[in-house]
């Protein structure tokens, strides 16, 4: 042993020179804990009183709502994901008609075209796509009816990995091309390498709280945002606009159809342009997107104005699909169409869970607007039938995680799959605190008279089933043991994908954007496909050699510098340094830390090691390929 520790003295110099003071200071931050460590005790933070549970909506004058260009310049551009290698922009171009008599105008006037290249002003390649127009129309007396502008969706695609591209979209025969416009595209799926940054947020809406999420999201620089239904609440108005309601049923109880005032899906375009012209937006339906009008058509705007790989995911609607980012599969679910296992939907999703490859994409995330696990008064158990339906299904192929929205609020889940604690069920999420004109929810259900009536909670769309999972009772009398954290502020999460067992999750309270370094909840989400047998393709078991207490200190920054830094000087065991050490107590005890080496196999693996990232996702299996000593 004295040999390695004459190594591990010369590697602990080596790291103390080179490490840069912040990321040695963060050895003493604030210990994260990690899902190996649940199931934890459920925690209510309650609302802060010197916050206001809402806000009103921005006029549609205000700077980020109203047009600023002219003619037929592009206006409202967005992005979204295709394939690995292809994505589609979407821009808008004309006037909107709004009133009792409108005339849809021809969406061929004005050509689709995106240039685009790896270096600015010189666009290597270029692409046509499709215009089309929608109407909102009401078969009532008084009511206004609403023509869109054109609305246009082109693909571009032969895109390589991790490059920056500059575009520009528009139609070049008018003169009417849009500024330069950057994005960058993600890793490719078997790469071993994930997004930077995810951010997931819902029930976004257009006040001012929705100004600060937004604004505190793009400061977070995600590389992919994932929008989990109710986008503009453009349901809150009347069709003649005026003031949008909290309440609609309650300010307008003579209307006689669930008005909108499809402006307001304008200027929530506008609004967005910042972030998404630059980052990939991938968004799923919410009951305030169904929007009703003459014929009982519904989802008109949703359908029209956004794309999303649904033809590429084998998916034959825009209301469920599915996406690789990297080494994540998501699957986007609808809650307002058939989920039923007897329809399109659940057979769609059997066999895309059946074709995903764990190998290629270890973690598998799920999202749908309406959440399954919620102790909160509002929507309480309204989905039940969805879970019902299609829990079983997302448990036995190994869902590692699934993000909902519609109640207005956060909450964290323990691992649960029918009510039951379970270390191999997902990670519920709640993330619907957007900001949306109808304020914060407050009441849980477990609170002595919030318990909502069993004829409350009732979905726009599909049945009702109760069944009583609260020891016998329709709500519990305390926070139920599989809700780990709940809050109500609004925010937004992002997603870390550290390695493929790995995932540091971020809920950012709006009110954090005013502190350095402040977050509402933070955990490590950790997949154990050791502990999870699942039935996608490429699952593999693994030993389960680390115990949880190294496994977890190892995600530490410090700590993988030093893992690094083992590669180099041949050490391969993975290190185990107290989270509650200083700069000046490494300087003091002349770098002799305490630290628990936990050795694997004594055998000289820089070689067979690639990259300390393998090492740090458990993968033990590269060990076994190194010769013995």
């Amino acid at each position: 042993m004295e040999k390695y520790e004459i190594i591990l003295s010369v590697f602990l110099v080596l790291t103390i020179m080179i490490i840069p003071k912040n990321m040695v200071l963060s050895a003493s931050s604030q210990h994260i804990p990690t899902t190996l460590e649940g199931p934890f005790q459920p925690v209510t933070r309650s609302f802060d009183p010197s916050l206001r549970r809402g806000s009103d909506d921005l006029a549609m004058d205000h700077p980020r709502l109203k047009k600023n260009v002219t003619s037929n310049f592009p206006e409202q551009i967005a992005l979204a994901l295709s394939t690995p290698n292809s994505m589609w922009v979407s821009w808008v171009t004309g006037d909107a008609q709004i009133g009792l008599n409108v005339t849809p105008v021809d969406p061929r006037t004005v050509a689709s075209e995106v240039w685009y290249g790896e270096q600015s002003g010189n666009y290597t390649e270029r692409r046509s796509g499709v215009s089309v127009v929608y109407s909102q129309l009401y078969p009532f007396e008084g009511l206004w009816n609403y023509t869109s502008a054109i609305i246009h969706h082109v693909r571009i695609d032969g895109l390589e990995p991790e490059t920056k591209y500059y575009y520009k979209c528009g139609d070049s025969s008018l003169a009417s091309m849009s500024e330069e416009l950057v994005f960058e595209t993600l890793p490719l799926p078997g790469s071993g390498k994930y997004p930077p940054r995810i951010a997931f947020v819902g029930d976004l809406g257009l006040t001012s709280n929705s100004t600060t999420t937004i604004d505190h999201l793009i400061t977070n620089d995600p590389s992919l945002v994932l929008m989990v239904g109710d986008l503009t609440y453009a349901n809150q108005y009347r069709t003649t606009g005026g003031k949008g309601a909290s309440c609609y049923s309650c300010e307008f109880p003579d209307s006689p159809i669930r008005e909108t005032y499809q402006p307001r899906w304008d200027g929530w375009g506008r609004f967005m342009q910042p972030l998404t012209s630059r980052v990939p937006m991938m968004v799923i339906e919410g009951n305030h997107e169904i929007e009703p009008q003459a014929g009982n058509t519904t989802f008109l705007s949703y359908l029209t104005r956004f794309s999303v790989p649904s033809n590429e995911s084998g998916s034959d609607s825009n209301f469920y699909y599915s996406f690789d980012a990297g080494g994540i599969h998501v699957i986007m679910l609808g809650a307002y169409v058939d989920y039923n296992q007897t329809g399109a939907q659940y057979a769609w999703l059997e066999k895309d869970l059946r074709n995903v490859n764990r190998n290629v994409t270890p973690w598998l995330v799920a999202a749908w607007h309406a959440p399954w696990y919620n102790s909160y008064s509002s929507h309480y158990q309204e989905f039940e039938c969805m879970r019902l339906q299609m829990e079983e299904l997302l448990y036995q192929y190994g869902v590692d995680i699934v993000f909902s929205g519609h109640v207005h609020a956060y909450e964290r889940m323990n691992r649960v799959f029918n009510y039951t604690l379970d270390p191999c069920g997902p990670v519920y999420i709640t993330i619907g605190d957007g900001g949306n004109i109808e304020k914060v929810d407050v009441d849980h259900a477990d609170e002595p008279g919030k318990c909502p009536s069993a004829g409350d909670n009732i979905p726009e769309i599909g049945g009702v089933c109760h069944m009583g999972p609260a020891k016998g009772k329709f709500c519990w009398d305390r926070q139920p043991e599989w809700s780990a954290y709940r809050e109500s502020s609004f925010g937004h999460g992002i997603l870390e994908v550290v390695n493929s067992t790995y995932a540091l999750w971020t809920w950012h309270r709006n009110q954090d954007i005013y502190q350095e370094h402040s977050h509402g909840d933070q955990i490590y989400i950790v997949r154990q496909p050791e502990l999870c047998s699942v039935g996608s393709k490429g699952n593999k078991v693994l030993p389960a050699l680390l115990s949880s207490s190294v496994a977890a200190t190892l995600m530490d920054p410090l700590l993988a510098t030093l893992l690094c830094w083992s590669f180099v000087i041949d050490i391969v065991p993975p290190l185990a340094v107290s989270r509650d050490a200083t700069n000046e107590e490494l300087v003091e005890k002349r770098w002799r830390l305490e630290v628990e080496i936990l050795w694997l196999k004594e055998v000289p693996c820089s070689a067979a090691i690639g990259s300390s990232e393998r090492l740090l996702a458990g993968d033990i299996d590269l060990l076994k390929m190194c010769p013995a000593a």
